[in-house]
């Protein structure tokens, strides 16, 4: 039964002001109040706002079982986040944010579930309606991006001879903006081709997808990939590096997807994977991805921390 996503609104009002306003706080038994602290990757309130209209209903709420939970679910994700950016142990979680097996527990839960994929899904929709564009894309690019990986990484593991990586290799589907489509990892010795078709067969097997095209690099050729393709309707393009050049060289259509590999390389713990299981790198992914497209909606930056507004500048060197 698929998961139902809806935003509720109180029946009657509360003389009490919330200091926060997720399910937890608002219909839950825990003390309305705020984190005092702030990191880098805590969620501004317009960020906040954004993925709040776009939170799963919880099943306690909907009679559908389990209890109350006991942790505010802005911390839970700013918490998430603090592990994916930072590059951090689930252990090393800061103590004012929830006790790190409840943060890990939570992580799990939204991956067995894959809220954070349709939350990411859900708020890039809205995006393209708000820019102009067709709430579902006709065109896409695909790329692949090796990782070396720790040696928590047993299972699902290969050395990709071409990039030197010994670990696992996440192939991305993105729009022509550059918001993801579709993330799957495979072990690094896979060739780009390989996973494309199982790639493609996850995102156009959702109901209401219409992507017709799409471009990539010489890695993704010949009839195989191209009959798989084909099944779904989508015909793919491949972008050639033009004869004689050498070294970086931007390419059309092409640089939307290295620049999304890129920006997701910004989260420490996709910089080496340390994920015992491939979906849970899967889950980083998004979620790495999920910090950008926040901070793009609503418009944060990032800033050095003596560039922050209201915020002094640190000593100067003599």
């Amino acid at each position: 039964m698929p998961t139902q996503w809806t935003t509720a609104v109180p029946e009657t009002s509360n003389s009490v002001t919330l200091e926060c306003d997720c399910y937890v706080h608002q219909f839950g038994a825990i003390a309305p109040r705020r984190r005092d602290s702030y990191y880098e990757t805590d969620m501004s309130d317009a960020e906040w706002a954004l993925v709040r209209a776009s939170m799963p209903m919880p099943a306690w709420m909907e009679s559908r079982g389990g209890r109350p939970e006991e942790y505010c679910h802005r911390d839970m994700i700013d918490a998430v986040r603090y592990v994916v950016d930072n590059g951090g142990k689930w252990k090393a979680v800061p103590r004012d944010y929830p006790w790190w097996r409840a943060v890990y527990d939570f992580f799990r839960r939204w991956r067995a579930h894959g809220y954070v994929r349709e939350l990411y899904q859900r708020l890039c929709r809205a995006d393209r309606l708000a820019r102009g564009r067709s709430a579902e894309p006709t065109a896409g690019i695909i790329d692949a991006q090796s990782v070396d990986g720790a040696d928590t990484v047993v299972t699902s593991r290969g050395f990709d001879g071409n990039k030197k990586r010994d670990g696992r290799k996440r192939s991305i589907l993105t729009d022509t903006c550059g918001d993801l489509l579709e993330v799957i990892v495979t072990p690094a010795d896979v060739h780009d081709s390989k996973p494309a078709p199982a790639l493609l067969d996850r995102y156009m097997d959702e109901p209401g997808r219409l992507l017709k095209l799409i471009w990539a690099d010489s890695a993704y050729q010949g009839q195989p990939l191209a009959d798989a393709f084909a099944r779904h309707g989508v015909r793919v393009e491949v972008v050639q590096r033009p004869d004689g050049t050498h070294g970086f060289t931007v390419l059309a259509r092409r640089w939307v997807v290295e620049r999304t590999l890129g920006q997701l390389s910004r989260a420490r713990r996709l910089n080496r994977d340390h994920e015992r299981r491939p979906d849970h790198h899967e889950q980083m992914v998004w979620w790495a991805g999920l910090i950008t497209l926040t901070r793009r909606i609503a418009g944060e930056r990032r800033h050095w921390p003596d560039r922050r507004p209201g915020r002094r500048p640190g000593p100067q060197l003599a």
